[in-house]
């Protein structure tokens, strides 16, 4: 689809996993089309090319752009007007949660205010929403309430989120076997960051349960990292504050949020001798698999029962606090 969208604009920002936003102002005196013309002939090629029914939202900037996109049904193109009029119509009645960049705690606490809409959250004075919400997120979100969303769209931008899922072979109510899922899940995570040089500032987990209504909690990291067993913590901790109990859980997924480029993020020492052992050996682990693949070391808990269940075998290597057998270390 990047390509797609590549030969009517070079401004193209991908969204993973499966969106991107294209800045199309220097292509429609090209093409002759205004935007609407452009995403319906870009709507038809996909469809004729790769039999895929694309959603389109056609705004003056991203942040419309994505919302018009979520309203918008397969194979729709859905238009927000350009003038402020148009603007506040198709925000005025939209929860506050609909609002990109509220999160689920910035939307209950607006709500506990009576700001349940963003029609009212736009109506409330600045100094409001900085007193609820903190002064730089209570900013911006005043400015997006009204449809302000300066962020340009910017080619080969890095990814400011990282997502793995899982989905269960059956509702699953066992919460060992989900503990296991989410430590796959952390552990690529941070496997995928640590390669391309990112850390996360956040980690949110996304429970998908039977009736296929979902769950979804984030919680700010310590410290902006990519180290596996801080971000399996984390995700246990996430997961542990739901309380699921005998839920029929049907997927699990992990998303890294806030990311950044290593080098820009501090790393608070520790004089912990196994703190610095398990960072040695996941670079060893990391070294492994760029050698023989991503599979070639895995913990030894996301394979097979808990630890706790069974003592580790004689000859067994730890990393991240659990058990590695030694063929993990050898290439395919």
């Amino acid at each position: 689809m990047i390509s797609l969208l590549g030969e009517f604009t070079p401004v193209v920002e991908a969204l993973p996993p499966d969106a991107a936003l294209a800045d199309v102002r220097g292509a429609q005196r090209y093409f002759g089309r205004d935007a609407a013309g452009i995403a319906e002939l870009l709507r038809l090629r996909a469809l004729a090319w790769y039999d895929v029914e694309c959603v389109i939202g056609i705004a003056g900037n991203p942040l419309l752009a994505r919302m018009a996109a979520q309203d918008a049904a397969p194979g729709e193109i859905h238009v927000v007007p350009g003038d402020p009029e148009g603007v506040a119509a198709f925000l005025d009645r939209r929860p506050a949660a609909a609002l990109y960049g509220i999160g689920p705690a910035a939307a209950r606490a607006l709500c506990s205010y009576g700001l349940d809409s963003v029609g009212r959250i736009a109506a409330a004075p600045s100094a409001t929403l900085q007193r609820i919400l903190g002064s730089k997120a209570g900013r911006r979100v005043y400015e997006r309430a009204r449809g302000v969303d300066p962020t340009p769209v910017t080619p080969n931008a890095p990814a400011r989120s990282m997502a793995a899922e899982h989905r269960f072979a059956h509702d699953e109510l066992d919460e060992a076997r989900r503990r296991r899922a989410l430590l796959s899940l952390a552990d690529e995570l941070g496997s995928r960051m640590r390669s391309g040089g990112q850390v996360a500032g956040a980690l949110t987990l996304t429970v998908r349960y039977a009736d296929r209504s979902t769950t979804t909690r984030t919680r700010r990291l310590a410290e902006p990292t990519a180290h596996g067993p801080a971000l399996t913590e984390v995700a246990y901790a996430l997961h542990a504050a739901l309380g699921l109990q005998r839920a029929r859980v049907r997927a699990v997924a992990l998303r890294a949020e806030d990311l950044c480029r290593a080098e820009r993020a501090a790393r608070q020492l520790s004089f912990d001798p196994a703190d610095d052992k398990a960072r040695r050996i996941e670079a060893a682990v990391d070294r492994a698999r760029t050698r023989f693949g991503p599979q070639a070391a895995r913990p030894a808990a996301a394979w097979a029962a808990p630890v706790s269940a069974a003592p580790a075998r004689a000859g067994s290597r730890r990393l991240y606090g659990q058990p590695y057998s030694r063929s993990a270390y050898r290439g395919p």
